[in-house]
C-alpha cells in the first residue's frame, strides 16, 4: 500500500509536467501557423505621431493598411502623415486619419473609436502605444507622478479597449479575427528601481492584457502583449526627472542610447507586425529583456537583489532630507499621452 502511494505521488507531478509540455507544444504549433496581414486592414495606433507608433504606422501602411493615428498634438500628427507620404509607406493622405485626443479622458477615447468606425467602417487592429515615463528615486516621486503614469500607461489603453470592444466582438466571420495590441514593457515584468510609477503602471497593463487574451481568444479577438526592452526612440528627451535630476537624466539617457543593449524602432515594429499576424499572445523584444523576464519568473528573489545592488551602487541617491525636491521636466508640459519611452517603444 505504501509503495502504491509513493508511486502515485511520483506520477502526479509527472502527469502535470506532461500536461504542461503537451499544452506548450499545441500552443507552439498554433502560433507557427502564421497568417498574412490582410491588405485594407484598418489599424488604430495611439501615440502614433512618432517613435514606435510612427514606425508601426509605416510598417502597416506598407502592407496596405488604412491608418488611424491618435496623439494629443495635432501638428505632430500632421508631420507624421507627411513623413509616411515621403517614405511612400502610404499612397495618399486619405489613407491616414488623424485624430487629436487626450486618451486619459474616456470620452475622447470613445470619440476616437467612433470617428474611426464612421470614417473607415470598421477597426481590425487596435494598437495601444501611448505612454509616459517618470524617473527618480521613490523618496522623491510625488503621488502625482503615479497618477500621471497610471492615467496614460494604463487607463488610456483601458479606455480605448473599452470603447472598441463592442465593435471588435460584433464582426462578421468574413472579416477575420480582430486584434488588440498592448505595448507594455519589460518594466511590466521586472520591477526597475527609480522607475516605480512607470513600473507600477506597466505591471497593471501587462496583467490586464494577459487576462484580456484569455477571455477574448476564442471570441474572435486576439490580444498580443508586447514587452520591449530598451528602445532607441529619442523618448528620453520627453521623460520627467525628479530628485537629482541631472544625474538621473545622465544614466537614463546613456541607457536609452547605447546601441548594444537597445533595439531600433523599425526592428521592433517588424517584430510586432509579424507577431500580430501570427496571433501570438506575447512577445519580448531584445535578448536582455527576454532573459530578465524569465529570470524574474524563475528566481524573483535573486533578480530583486541584483536590482537592489544597482540601486545602491549605480543609481543616484535621493535628495537629502531638508533640501527641496527637484522636478526637472523636458518638453512634457502639454503632451502627456503621446510621449514615447525607450523602455517600451
Amino acid at each position: 500500500m505504501k509503495r502504491t502511494t509513493k508511486f502515485a505521488a511520483i506520477l502526479a507531478p509527472a502527469g502535470v509536467l506532461v500536461g504542461i509540455a503537451a499544452a506548450s507544444a499545441a500552443y507552439g504549433l498554433a502560433t507557427r501557423q502564421r497568417r498574412r496581414a490582410r491588405a485594407g486592414q484598418v489599424v488604430v495606433i495611439t501615440g502614433g505621431s512618432r517613435g514606435l507608433g510612427l514606425a508601426l504606422a509605416a510598417r502597416y501602411g506598407r502592407a496596405g493598411a488604412k491608418l488611424v493615428l491618435a496623439a494629443r498634438d495635432h501638428d505632430e500628427l500632421t508631420r507624421a502623415r507627411e513623413s509616411l507620404l515621403r517614405q511612400k509607406a502610404v499612397h495618399s493622405p486619405e489613407d491616414v486619419l488623424l485624430i487629436p485626443a487626450d486618451l486619459t479622458d474616456a470620452g475622447q477615447a470613445t470619440s476616437l473609436i467612433e470617428h474611426a468606425i464612421e470614417h473607415f467602417g470598421r477597426i481590425d487592429v487596435l494598437i495601444n502605444n501611448a505612454g509616459i515615463i517618470e524617473v527618480g528615486p521613490v523618496e522623491d516621486q510625488p503621488l502625482a507622478a503615479y497618477r500621471r503614469a497610471m492615467a496614460t500607461n494604463f487607463f488610456a489603453a483601458l479606455h480605448t479597449i473599452h470603447a472598441a470592444l463592442p465593435y471588435l466582438l460584433d464582426r462578421k466571420p468574413s472579416q477575420g479575427a480582430a486584434a488588440i495590441v498592448n505595448i507594455t514593457s519589460v518594466g511590466g515584468k521586472v520591477a526597475m528601481p527609480h522607475l516605480l510609477p512607470y513600473t507600477a503602471s506597466k505591471f497593471a497593463l501587462t496583467g490586464f492584457s494577459e487576462g484580456l487574451h484569455a477571455e477574448l481568444r476564442h471570441k474572435g479577438v486576439r490580444v498580443t502583449t508586447v514587452c520591449p526592452g530598451l528602445m532607441r526612440t529619442g523618448g528620453e528627451v520627453n521623460a520627467r526627472f525628479t530628485g537629482q535630476a541631472k544625474k538621473e537624466k545622465r544614466w537614463f539617457t546613456l541607457a536609452a542610447k547605447t546601441p548594444i543593449i537597445t533595439a531600433s524602432v523599425n526592428h521592433a515594429a517588424n517584430r510586432i507586425f509579424r507577431a500580430v499576424a501570427a496571433g501570438r499572445a506575447e512577445i519580448t523584444i531584445t535578448p536582455q529583456a527576454w532573459l530578465a523576464a524569465r529570470a524574474a519568473g524563475i528566481a524573483p528573489g535573486m533578480v530583486q537583489y541584483i536590482a537592489s545592488l544597482a540601486n545602491h551602487f549605480v543609481l543616484p541617491n535621493a535628495v537629502p532630507v531638508g533640501q527641496p525636491e527637484i522636478d526637472f521636466s523636458l518638453k512634457v508640459a502639454t503632451q502627456m499621452d503621446v510621449k514615447h519611452d525607450p523602455l517600451r517603444s
